[in-house]
C-alpha cells in the first residue's frame, strides 16, 4: 500500500539511524556514549513534580478541558516574557499552548503556507522546520547562515517569502544572535510581508555571562513575528511536552484554530506544574545553565588545541569543524560510532551548510564527556 504523497516528501531522518544504531551498539556489550540527541539528562525540578502529582488529583483534569489550554498557563507565560524580556503581551490573544514547540514549528507552515508558496530556513538549522513545510506542500528555500558569525543574509528575504525561520540561541552551531541581526531582518520582513518564526528553545541556556535576545523584545518584533518557547531545555521537562507560541495575534488565532482541529489540549497537571516551573524556577535555570558551561568546558579541554572548536554560545550543543580529509560529515559520525562508540550528530543532517560539522551534544556528565573527547580524539589522530 502507499502512502499519502506529503509523508513521501518528508525528510530523512538521520537522527533516528544514528539513535537505532546506538542501541544495537548497546545490546551488544559496547560502552556507548550517546552524544547525538538534545535530550536532557538531569531530572525535573522536585517542586515542579509535587505540583503534579497535586494536580494529578484534580478530577476536573480527567476530562477535557479547553482545547487553548489554561488561562493561568497563558498568564505565567506572559509573566516570563516581561520578567526576562521587558515584553507585554497579551495572554488571551498573543499566546497559544502547545504540545511542544516541535509541533509548533511544524503548524506554523500548515497555517500560514499554501502549496507553492516559499518559506526560508536556516542552512545548518533544526530539521523540523523543513517537515512542517513539505507537509503543507510548500518550496523550502535555503537561508545560508556565514560560517563565522552564524547569521543569516537579511537581504534574502524577499517579497515571494511567506514565512522564515530563524533560531537563537542557534542548534547547531550554537551562536547568539545581536539585536542588530534583529533589527534588520524585522525590517526586511516589513518591507516583504514575511512572517518570522523564532525558536527561542534554548534561551535560557546561555553562556559566559551573555544574554538571548528575544524577537518580541525588539522594535517591530510582535508585528511581523511569532517566538516559540518551550518547558523541555530550561526546566529538564523534555518528556512532559509543553510548549508556546507568542505575538502575533492573528497568526496565533490561526494556530489555535488549527489546533482546535488536530488536538485536544495538553493534561492539565501538566500545565499546572509548567506554571510552577515558569513562575518559582529562577534559581534552578541558573544552576542549569552553570551545569552546562561547566560540561562544555570540560569537553574542549580534554580537546588537543588543534581539534578544539570556537566554545558555544548557548543551547546544550558544541559544534565542531571536522579535520580536513575526512570525506563526508555523515561517514564521520558512522565511523566514529562503529570504531570508538561515540555518537554524534553529522552536521549534513542539518542541510548542505552542515557539512564538515558535527554537532555533540552536552547531556552526559563531565567525566563522560571527557572520555568521549579522548575517544574522538584518538579516532581523528588514527585516520589522519
Amino acid at each position: 500500500m502507499e502512502p499519502a504523497k506529503r509523508l513521501k516528501r518528508l525528510p530523512t531522518q538521520f537522527f533516528a539511524q544514528l539513535i537505532q544504531r546506538a542501541e544495537q551498539l548497546k545490546h551488544a556489550g559496547y560502552d556507548v556514549i550517546n552524544l547525538g540527541q538534545g535530550n536532557p539528562d538531569q531530572p525535573a525540578p522536585d517542586f515542579v513534580i509535587k505540583k503534579l502529582q497535586q494536580a494529578a488529583e484534580n478530577p476536573s483534569y480527567h476530562r477535557y478541558i479547553s482545547f487553548k489550554g489554561l488561562p493561568a498557563l497563558k498568564q505565567a507565560v506572559a509573566d516570563w516574557y516581561r520578567r526576562h524580556y521587558d515584553v507585554q503581551l497579551d495572554a488571551e490573544k498573543e499566546i497559544a499552548i502547545l504540545i511542544g514547540s516541535k509541533i509548533g514549528l511544524q503548524e506554523i507552515s500548515l497555517a500560514l503556507l499554501n502549496p507553492g508558496d516559499k518559506a526560508l530556513v536556516p542552512d545548518p538549522g533544526y530539521p523540523d522546520y523543513w517537515s512542517g513545510i513539505q507537509l503543507a506542500g510548500a518550496e523550502m528555500k535555503k537561508w545560508p547562515l556565514h560560517p563565522q558569525t552564524g547569521y543569516p543574509d537579511p537581504d534574502l528575504l524577499t517579497t515571494d517569502m511567506r514565512l522564515a525561520f530563524l533560531n537563537y540561541p542557534n542548534n547547531p552551531t550554537g551562536k547568539l544572535a545581536s539585536k542588530e541581526l534583529f533589527d534588520a531582518v524585522i525590517t526586511k520582513a516589513m518591507e516583504t510581508e514575511t512572517i518570522l518564526a523564532h525558536d527561542l528553545a534554548y534561551g535560557d541556556i546561555v553562556f559566559d555571562g551573555k544574554r538571548a535576545q528575544s524577537l518580541l523584545a525588539r522594535p517591530g518584533g510582535k508585528a511581523v513575528g511569532i517566538e516559540f518557547t518551550t518547558i523541555s531545555k530550561s526546566f529538564n521537562m523534555a518528556g512532559f511536552r509543553l510548549g508556546f507560541a507568542a505575538g502575533h495575534a492573528e497568526v496565533i488565532q490561526y494556530l489555535e484554530t488549527l489546533q482546535d482541529h488536530l488536538h485536544c489540549s495538553q493534561y492539565g497537571a501538566i500545565q499546572e506544574a509548567a506554571i510552577t516551573a515558569l513562575t518559582d524556577s529562577e534559581e534552578f535555570v541558573r544552576a542549569l545553565r552553570s551545569l552546562y558551561q561547566s560540561r562544555r568546558d570540560a569537553f574542549l579541554e580534554a580537546l588537543p588545541p588543534s581539534y578544539r572548536p570556537p566554545a558555544t554560545e548557548g543551547s546544550i550543543f558544541q559544534w565542531m569543524a571536522l579535520p580536513k580529509g575526512f570525506p563526508s560529515s555523515l561517514d564521520f559520525a558512522q565511523g566514529l560510532a562503529e570504531t570508538v562508540h561515540v555518537i554524534v550528530a553529522p552536521g549534513v543532517g542539518f542541510g548542505e551548510g552542515g557539512e564538515g560539522y558535527i554537532r555533540i551534544s552536552l547531556t552526559e556528565n563531565e567525566n563522560r564527556l571527557k572520555e568521549a573527547a579522548r575517544r574522538l580524539t584518538a579516532f581523528m589522530d588514527k585516520a589522519r
